[in-house]
């Protein structure tokens, strides 16, 4: 919320003229001046105009002492101050001094930088621990793990190509399914599998799951679900062992599920018979269709739209109403089959056939929505099958047999907005320099076909029945110990050159005296400066 206060700053104004006029400085004012005294040294002088006069000092209420400062300011006028800034802003105002570092430090607006980057913490005892600023300042410190060193996990079992790959990492669990038929439940951690479903008849195209549902899509035109059984610790029981009747389908569509989403109160699926479905999950029935002119790619929600790919075209829709709110058309040459969204909903990521990835902003004023074209980046030879976003990386999935690691945080910038919410704006500056991807990750073989990226986990599944995991849980902490010993190798390299100094240094006092030797020598003939062999005079003296 944007705000004034013209008292104040009329207050500072006339101060600033009154210094200007009469050369105020720190040693000529004192803690105890009166505003009675300072109107009489700012009246002006004869022939000199100035708009310094006692009428126009701000009453006693509302500047005491020219002393003042910002933490004399009631606190809720504080709050709005540094609600305004951003997390780097905000760090700098907290250094200036220890009363703004205790308020910045505890300000609210620390739980607002979190969660609109990364949503709420899995585990809510954390913030009690911790600080909201602290939980922030680790997450964004962790963040630069993907340009460190990692290790790579394969886990083996599927028997054909694994078409989706899902990361839910606040259970540490990993779903995957393909051509097989099989929707199968992996250890994060460990890399071990945990269970398998029994084969559901076809393709399975998308997989995705909370704490309380896991559904899957099939080519056959169904939605498998597996409810959360309560006490288990892998959350599913996907063989219907333990506990029967959690296991259930929904049917409605006429083509292959290609996509699927959940968020708190409904399923999202999107089909090759070009229509998005919205379900209730407390009721179990379709609440909208929403359709589309050709066949559905991918989809991702946020609050009350949905996002979806048609053909080359990116749709955003009104979830709870039907209403189309923004088109998207010719996003790329040939089908835009992946799609992503940030944490806030307010940008898009699309990729497409023709190996490019856009970024889109999508734009909200009085209740009209527009979409505007941040950046593109181009670092395919093939087709990007799929996207996965997770603050402020971008992971990109080709044909090429290739991961994109694109870092977005410097197009971005925080603002607000009237109704007083928070979001991330585009730097206007920025838009012409877009950097290259980051990093380039190679998934060992061609055609990628799904991404998923974590806190410090990127998954990808791709042909062959392989899915690969690109662990960077321990980069921050290699890199911590390499420069430790690049330090002790400094440190050595130095101390071995102030030796080689320090014996450099004798070493030429013995030269010197080499030197006066030769100059003053004791024996021989110092005329003609020969020095004769013992040899020699033996030699004589023989004969």
């Amino acid at each position: 919320m944007e705000f004034e206060c013209q008292e104040s700053t009329e207050a500072f104004k006339n101060l600033a003229n009154c210094s200007e006029t009469n050369h105020f400085t720190s040693n000529s004012v004192t803690e105890d001046l009166e505003l009675s005294k300072l109107s009489l040294d700012c009246n002006p002088k004869k022939g000199n105009s100035s708009s310094c006069s006692s009428k126009q000092l701000p009453p006693n209420d509302v500047f005491p002492s020219i002393w003042r400062t910002i933490t004399d300011l009631p606190p809720a006028l504080i709050s709005e101050i540094l609600n305004c800034l951003d997390p780097k802003e905000l760090g700098v105002v907290s250094c200036v001094s220890t009363t703004l570092h205790n308020i910045a430090s505890e300000h609210r607006v620390w739980k607002d930088f979190y969660c609109e980057r990364w949503g709420l913490p899995a585990a809510t005892r954390f913030s009690d621990e911790k600080s909201w600023k602290e939980l922030f300042v680790e997450r964004e410190y962790r963040s630069k793990t993907f340009l460190g060193r990692y290790s790579i996990d394969v886990l083996h079992g599927h028997t054909e190509a694994v078409r989706t790959v899902f990361l839910l990492a606040s259970a540490k669990l990993i779903f995957t399914a393909g051509y097989d038929s099989v929707v199968r439940m992996w250890d994060m951690e460990e890399g071990l599998l945990i269970s398998s479903s029994q084969p559901l008849g076809c393709t399975i195209r998308a997989v995705a799951a909370d704490t309380k549902l896991l559904v899957a899509g099939g080519t056959d035109g169904f939605v498998h679900c597996w409810k959360a059984v309560e006490g288990l610790k892998r959350l599913f029981d996907l063989k219907g062992v333990e506990k029967p009747n959690t296991e259930f389908r929904l049917w409605e569509h006429e083509g292959p599920i290609t996509s699927l989403a959940l968020d708190l109160t409904r399923i999202y699926s999107g089909s090759w018979d070009m229509t998005v479905r919205v379900w209730d999950r407390s009721s179990l029935r379709c609440t909208q269709i929403l359709r589309h002119g050709d066949w559905v790619w991918s989809l991702v929600p946020h609050d009350t739209t949905v996002a979806s790919t048609s053909g080359s075209d990116v749709y955003v829709w009104e979830t709870n109403s039907g209403t189309l709110l923004s088109v998207i058309h010719n996003a790329h040459v040939g089908y835009t089959y992946a799609l992503a969204r940030s944490r806030t909903g307010d940008f898009l990521y699309t990729g497409g056939e023709d190996g490019a990835v856009h970024m889109f902003e999508i734009i909200t004023e009085s209740k009209e929505h527009s979409v505007a074209q941040v950046a593109t980046w181009i670092p395919h030879l093939g087709a990007v099958y799929a996207l996965a976003f997770e603050f402020p990386w971008l992971v990109s999935a080709s044909s090429d047999g290739k991961l994109a690691l694109i870092d977005v945080r410097k197009l971005l910038r925080a603002s607000r907005r009237s109704l007083g919410k928070r979001v991330l704006r585009v730097k206007e500056s920025d838009r012409n320099t877009i950097e290259p991807p980051q990093r380039m990750l190679h998934g060992f073989g061609c055609n990628l076909y799904s991404v998923d990226i974590g806190a410090d986990r990127i998954v990808c599944g791709g042909e062959g029945g392989v899915v690969r995991i690109w662990n960077f849980s321990q980069a921050l902490e290699i890199e911590q110990r390499a420069r430790a010993l690049k330090g002790i190798r400094l440190e050595n390299r130095l101390r071995r050159r102030r030796l080689q100094i320090e014996m450099n240094g004798k070493g030429g006092q013995s030269s010197r005296c080499s030197v006066a030797a030769k100059k003053n020598p004791v024996n021989g003939d110092r005329d003609n400066s020969v020095w004769h062999s013992k040899r020699d005079i033996n030699s004589k003296v023989k004969t």
